[in-house]
């Protein structure tokens, strides 16, 4: 049918209007299917999405909990820009990793992995209290790994202003204190005194005592192994030191102080024992089982 130029214009028309139609359709198609995904990832909680990860709501909840809305708009904007950037160079620089890398990462895994079950079955096999009679025979069998590298001792330690009365009873009741003298003591210091301590029993290093008195420490030292009662004075006050007990730099140190570490070891040898025990059994099993393959030249 041989057709006029009016129904060519026409035809053409027609098939432009068809086809513009069919893009348009195609674009709605496109646009409603995004948005379905979007309102799907929406549904599951998921904010963001680069690289294969995913960032969700609450996440974003959690970093800007106790802004207003224009706040948290603009903190949820710069944190998901940023995870994302880290997110891109990250996948970037997996792409780009050297082997030596990889056999670092895996090293560095396998050693979390051994530390993480090894600690699990440590806390799972061992007793956390170590008896005092084990404590006591250990310190006893190894004294000359417990020696004091300087001068501790206990007492008392009074402060009074010159001048004060019944200084002669004070002294007396210092000699050999029972509950009785200690009460008569305090009291004394609570009328007189400028202050006092009693350290009976508790060790103090001879540098803790040193800086509450006006004397020097190698005085201190010499008169310390010469008595027990230290007077000394400045020009207000008198200082008296009654030392009940005492040990100096080079003695064995008392039990009651390397007790704490005495436990340290004795908890860290048990550790120690538990894992070699553990590797011990693990390899014999293995053994039993031709789970190991070992090859002679």
């Amino acid at each position: 049918m041989f057709m006029t130029n009016n129904s060519k214009s026409k035809y053409k028309r027609q098939f432009i209007y068809t086809k513009g139609q069919f893009v348009y359709t195609l674009f709605l198609i496109t646009l409603l299917s995004s948005c379905s995904y979007f309102r799907h990832k929406h549904n599951e909680g998921i904010a963001a999405e680069v690289a294969g990860k995913t960032l969700s709501f609450s996440q974003l909840d959690g970093i800007t909990a106790g802004l207003d809305s224009i706040d948290s708009i603009s903190v949820a904007d710069a944190y998901i820009k940023q995870w994302a950037t880290d997110a891109l160079i990250y996948d970037e620089a997996v792409k780009q990793k050297s082997s030596e890398l990889d056999e670092m990462v895996e090293a560095y895994r396998r050693n979390l992995y051994l530390q993480e079950y090894e600690q699990r079955l440590v806390a799972q096999n061992i007793q956390h209290h170590i008896p005092d009679s084990v404590i006591e025979e250990f310190y006893n069998a190894h004294t000359d790994r417990f020696i004091l590298n300087e001068t501790i001792l206990k007492g008392i330690l009074l402060v009074y202003p010159i001048g004060t009365p019944k200084q002669d009873k004070l002294k007396k009741w210092l000699q050999s204190p029972d509950e009785e003298d200690l009460e008569n003591i305090e009291k004394y210091m609570y009328q007189y005194g400028k202050g006092y301590e009693l350290f009976l029993s508790e060790w103090r290093t001879a540098n803790q005592v040193i800086i509450r008195l006006p004397i020097e420490t190698d005085n201190l030292q010499q008169q310390l192994r010469r008595q027990s009662l230290i007077e000394t004075q400045d020009s207000t006050s008198v200082y008296l030191l009654q030392v009940t007990d005492k040990r100096f730099t080079g003695d064995i140190m008392p039990l009651e102080l390397a007790k704490d570490e005495i436990g340290r070891l004795l908890m860290t040898q048990k550790q120690t024992d538990i894992l070699h025990a553990e590797r011990e059994k693990t390899y014999q099993e293995a053994v039993r089982h031709n789970k190991i393959k070992i090859y002679h030249r």
